[in-house]
């Protein structure tokens, strides 16, 4: 019991402090391309409560750590008007862009702050310390994880938006219309695909291995910072 609660302690806060600036990020980005319309909601705000959607944030994340699957959860969408951008096109992008880039900055912050706190140690970290290790450390593979997650060229993912900006205008209007069948999709490629075929499914396979990758880099970056002090 007292091991899940110090799980459930480091998750949930790390998991809500990623969903909430992800989405803030996209409302800032877009009122600086001429859309207020998350202003114009209160949405610009970081009260959780405003974002939070007790499912998505709290309920399926928890769920998942808890059996030892990935973890990943939503909020409320920030609203975002892609016809009161001042460029569609480009402000679509750079608004989804915003959500994954905001999560990597708070990875890279998170690596730091485990880099200065690892400053000084003798030898492996107990009590306290061991736990604020533990939770930078979800803290930083949450915030990888969202990022990555979030940047597959899958409605109504932030990576569909980016593709669609990239592509060709008349390929870009076909893709667009696979948006309503976007979360039907989604279950199909979690849930239907890793059931049929263990170990097949586009988390293990697509989203897993860069986010290791990303991982070391960000622990090699906690690493050079605690040597600092070293």
């Amino acid at each position: 019991m007292s091991e899940t609660l110090f799980m459930a302690l480091a998750l949930i806060p790390a998991l809500v402090i990623a969903i909430v600036f992800h989405e803030v990020a996209h409302g800032w980005v877009a009122l600086a391309l001429g859309d207020p319309t998350a202003q114009e909601e209160r949405r610009l705000s970081l009260n959780p409560v405003r974002h939070v959607d007790p499912f998505g944030t709290l309920i399926l994340p928890g769920m998942l750590a808890l059996i030892g699957a990935p973890v990943f959860g939503w909020a409320k969408p920030v609203p975002v008007l892609k016809w009161r951008l001042n460029n569609p096109r480009f402000g679509m992008m750079a608004v989804a862009a915003a959500g994954p880039g905001t999560n990597l900055l708070l990875a890279a912050i998170g690596a730091v702050l485990m880099g200065l706190l690892g400053r000084g140690l003798e030898g492996p970290p107990d009590g306290m310390a061991a736990f604020a290790f533990m939770a930078l450390n979800s803290f930083i593979l949450i915030n990888i994880f969202l990022a990555l997650f979030n940047l597959l060229p899958i409605p109504p993912f932030d990576g569909s938006h980016i593709l669609e900006g990239l592509l060709p205008r008349r390929a870009a209007r076909t893709y667009e219309k696979l948006r309503p069948y976007g979360f039907p999709l989604l279950f199909v490629l979690l849930l239907v695909i890793p059931w049929l075929f263990p170990g097949a499914g586009i988390v293990e396979k697509v989203v897993l291995p860069p986010v290791d990758w990303a991982w070391r880099q960000f622990m090699t970056l906690a690493a050079a910072v605690a040597g600092e002090g070293a």
